[in-house]
């Protein structure tokens, strides 16, 4: 299925000359509606939310980190690390905690026993994993397919998008550096705070690792399990890479005139490509459709780097208010959009340990609405109580103190990975075999 991307993202204005744009948080709560649709029976397209997600991701922090460097001429990666930990780790580790601790009560609770040994034994042995932001290549490496996975019920292996995430946050900002250094080399003087030529050398590495990215998706595609390319990061980098893109200076200007050259028919094409990415959810399936892994999943993402550029470009320029952004701008759904990371990381968790006899007591309908109203309900408290407050107001969690409480909630988790007792193995009769 992040991300977060996940929208794990800024959703109201965090960064000077950065307004917020409501139809961004319209397209996270499309985004994260697709997934838990997906998740809970309901749209076989609906992971294609997560590709969307990937897509806001890469455009949202790209365009942060060009301003920086063009602004101050170079970039503080502790502060931007140090941003992206506030903003992801508080409502991640109090997820991890609780429902590590959840399911092995239930599993030894004799009066309810509604978790199993083995979800016990694969959330502590996944935790970890989690923790070091590399669960989709540790989920690879135990061959736990992603598309069984789901029937499985692993606890965390919804997660494998987040590790992606944290992966590019990781390596981009990196790449951004030696990029802008080796242009002020090269360009001296001229390059100094120039947008176009810092965002069409960021356009042209994007293109070359964006292709290399597909390429080792189709070299690599296993057509009768997927899973090696859906959620690697290598193979899955073209989504983000696509929404770095149109952050560029010289995207921003395509897009502006783009949107002149429409005039008045331009509301009418956002709102047709906004139908035919929604229309892919629908008649899409994870490992039958054709041609998903050898140009879909990157036709959808370049589309939808489209449709964000355009939204972006459109309110900047202070266009009409039209169709597309009245349904994008729409109350409920930007507020789905604003717990949109929350409700990513304890949806899942909510449909494996509700699971159990859930469909036969309540019928499969009502059963799903019931795991939306809880999810929904634990992610607006995540949110409010956890998220904002951490990110927005606790200035306990900047500077020193910040990364003491770090360390030691991360040494928590650690200890809870290593020293909360593990059910046994299943013991096999080998006299019956």
């Amino acid at each position: 299925m992040t991300h977060q991307a996940m929208a794990q993202l800024p959703s109201r204005p965090t960064e000077k000359n950065h307004s917020y744009i409501p139809s961004l948080d319209g397209l996270r709560g499309l985004a994260i509606a697709g997934v838990l649709l997906f998740h809970t029976g309901r749209l076989s397209g609906g992971f294609l939310g997560v590709d969307l997600f990937f897509v806001l991701s890469g455009f949202l922090i790209t365009g942060l980190l060009l301003r920086e460097i063009t602004t101050n001429g170079s970039l503080s990666l502790a502060r931007f690390w140090a941003r992206r930990l506030r903003r992801l780790f508080p409502a991640l580790a109090a997820m991890l905690a609780v429902t590590t601790l959840a399911t092995w009560w239930l599993q030894h609770s004799t009066a309810v026993r509604t978790a199993s040994a083995e979800l016990v034994r694969t959330t502590l042995s996944d935790g970890l994993w989690v923790q070091l932001h590399l669960v989709n290549w540790h989920l690879l490496a135990q061959d736990a397919s992603y598309w069984e996975t789901f029937g499985q019920s692993r606890l965390f292996a919804h997660l494998w998008s987040i590790a992606v995430e944290e992966q590019f946050y990781i390596l981009w900002p990196l790449l951004l550096m030696v990029l802008a250094a080796s242009l002020s080399t090269v360009l001296g003087p001229r390059y100094r705070g120039n947008a176009m030529s810092l965002g069409g050398a960021v356009i042209i590495l994007c293109a070359a690792l964006a292709a290399t990215s597909q390429l080792l998706m189709v070299l690599l595609l296993d057509s009768t399990d997927p899973t090696r390319v859906y959620t690697g990061t290598d193979t899955r980098a073209f989504s983000l890479l696509l929404g770095a893109s149109a952050a560029t200076e010289p995207a921003r200007r395509l897009f502006a005139a783009l949107l002149r050259r429409l005039g008045r028919a331009a509301g009418a094409v956002m709102l047709l490509l906004g139908a035919g990415l929604l229309s892919s959810w629908l008649l899409v399936t994870g490992t039958d459709s054709p041609g998903l892994f050898t140009g879909g999943l990157f036709a959808h993402a370049a589309a939808s780097a489209l449709l964000i550029g355009l939204c972006a470009e459109h309110h900047r320029s202070g266009g009409r208010h039209g169709v597309l952004r009245a349904v994008l701008e729409f109350p409920g759904l930007t507020w789905l959009g604003r717990i949109s990371y929350s409700l990513y990381l304890w949806h899942w968790p909510v449909i494996v340990l509700m699971e159990p006899g859930g469909i036969a007591l309540f019928g499969e309908w009502t059963h799903t609405l019931l795991v939306i109203v809880v999810s929904l309900t634990l992610a607006a408290g995540s949110t409010h109580l956890i998220e904002n407050p951490v990110r927005f107001r606790a200035g306990w969690a900047r500077g020193w103190r910040g990364a003491a409480v770090l360390v030691l909630v991360s040494a928590g988790l650690l200890c809870l990975w290593l020293l909360l007792p593990a059910p046994e193995g299943q013991q096999i009769d080998v006299d019956l075999l």
